[in-house]
């Protein structure tokens, strides 16, 4: 099994809230959405999170990282 890409779980997830914001759904498919909606939040949020610690990192000429802090 492969691991869904950011962009399919943020659709996903939207398709979700969607789904749940419409207000027509059994109570117990609303449960197990609204689970299945914080179980991708919260991967998408670990995402986002991985993304920018990578991003905040500066790479000097000879390769070597170092964090970026922002000047004030």
């Amino acid at each position: 099994m492969t691991e869904k890409t950011f962009e399919e779980n943020l659709a996903a997830l939207e398709n979700i809230v969607s789904r749940l914001e419409k207000g027509d759904v059994p109570l117990e498919e609303a449960i197990e959405q609204f689970e299945a909606g914080t179980k991708l939040s919260k991967e998408l949020q670990k995402t986002l999170q991985t993304a920018e610690q990578s991003l905040a990192k500066i790479v000097a000429d000879d390769g070597t990282t170092t964090d970026f802090k922002a000047e004030a």
